[in-house]
C-alpha cells in the first residue's frame, strides 16, 4: 500500500519532493521506494528530468490500476469500520466567497459527525490542476469543462447586481438593463466577469455590452470594489446577503433576471468518490437544500 500510495501521489503531482512532503516521508525515501517498485515490476513508471516527473505509458497503465486498488481499499476500511467512523484526509479546493460563506460555516457540524476526519482545504478562485494538487473534492460554479471527472451539483444560485449607495448617489441608479452601458461595471473572476449581461424579463431576452475599469480574479476583490464604490458588480443573494441586509450593498434591476448559475462538487478520483467524500457531498447537498 505505501508503494502504491507513494506512486500515485509522485505521479500525479509530479513531483518527489511534493510528494514526500505530503506523504511526511523524506525525498530520498521516496526515491527508493519508488526505484524499488519499477526493480521489482521490471519496467520503467516514471520519467524524472530536472523539472518534473512524468508518466511513461507503462505508468500511466499502473496509475490508472493503482489508484483503483487504493479506493477499493479505503472503502473496504470504511465498510468495516461503518460511515460513523470514517477516518482520514478530505482534501477541498472551493472558490473564496462560495468558501468562506457555503461551505466552511458548515464544517463544524459535519465533522461533529465523524470526529476521525480531517479537512484540508485550498480557498482560492484560480482553476487549480485538481489532480495534481491531490484534491478529493473541488466545489465549481458554473460550467464544468472537467469532462473525465464525476461531479455532482450542490445548488443552483440564483444572481443580481449590486452596487454601494455611494456608487448610486454619485451615478445614479440604472432602471433599465440598456442604463447599464453608461455605467462602471465590474468584472470578476468565471462566469461574472463577461462583458456581455443578459437578462430576462417577461419571456423577453434584452443584453447589454457593459464596460468598466475594475478587473479582478478574485471574488474578494469583486467584493471590496463594489463596497468601495467602484462599480456594479454580479453576485448572488446568497453571496451578498449579509452586505445586502446592512444596506452596504443595495440590489438593482430586481424585476429583470439574469440567468442562474450551478454549483457543483467535482470529484477529480473519477465519478465513483471515496466513502469519507461520499459522506461529505452528501451532507452539503442535505445542508443547502435545507438553507434554500
Amino acid at each position: 500500500m505505501q508503494e502504491l500510495t507513494v506512486f500515485v501521489r509522485a505521479a500525479e503531482s509530479g513531483s518527489f519532493s511534493r510528494a514526500a512532503r505530503e506523504l511526511g516521508l523524506s525525498q530520498p525515501s521516496v526515491s527508493r521506494i519508488i526505484g524499488e517498485l519499477e526493480a521489482r515490476l521490471g519496467v520503467k513508471l516514471l520519467l524524472r528530468t530536472t523539472r518534473r516527473i512524468t508518466a511513461t505509458d507503462a505508468g500511466a497503465l499502473f496509475l490508472a490500476r493503482a489508484r483503483e486498488i487504493l479506493a477499493e481499499i479505503e472503502d473496504a476500511e470504511d465498510a468495516a469500520r461503518g460511515i460513523d467512523s470514517l477516518r482520514g484526509t478530505v482534501r477541498i479546493a472551493m472558490p473564496i466567497i462560495y468558501g468562506t460563506r457555503q461551505v466552511i460555516p458548515r464544517l463544524p457540524k459535519f465533522l461533529e459527525l465523524h470526529p476521525l476526519l480531517r479537512v484540508e482545504l485550498s480557498v482560492v478562485d484560480e482553476r487549480q490542476d485538481l489532480v495534481a494538487e491531490g484534491a478529493d473534492i473541488a466545489i465549481r460554479l458554473g460550467e464544468l469543462d472537467d469532462s473525465a471527472f464525476g461531479a455532482r451539483k450542490l445548488e443552483t444560485l440564483p444572481r443580481l447586481l449590486v452596487a454601494s449607495p455611494s456608487y448610486l448617489a454619485a451615478r445614479g441608479t440604472p432602471k433599465t438593463p440598456a442604463d447599464l452601458a453608461a455605467h462602471d461595471c465590474i468584472f470578476g473572476p468565471g462566469l461574472f466577469g463577461r462583458a456581455t449581461w443578459s437578462f430576462t424579463r417577461n419571456g423577453t431576452e434584452t443584453s447589454v455590452d457593459v464596460r468598466g475599469r475594475i478587473h479582478t480574479d478574485s471574488g474578494p476583490g469583486v467584493f471590496a470594489s463594489v463596497l468601495a464604490g467602484l462599480g456594479i458588480a454580479m453576485t448572488s443573494p446568497v453571496m451578498a446577503g449579509p452586505e445586502i441586509k446592512s444596506g452596504a450593498l443595495v440590489p438593482l434591476l430586481r424585476s429583470y433576471k439574469l440567468a442562474p448559475i450551478d454549483v457543483h462538487a467535482v470529484f477529480p478520483g473519477g465519478p465513483r468518490p471515496s466513502t469519507k467524500v461520499r459522506a461529505l457531498v452528501d451532507y452539503l447537498v442535505q445542508e443547502l437544500k435545507q438553507a434554500g
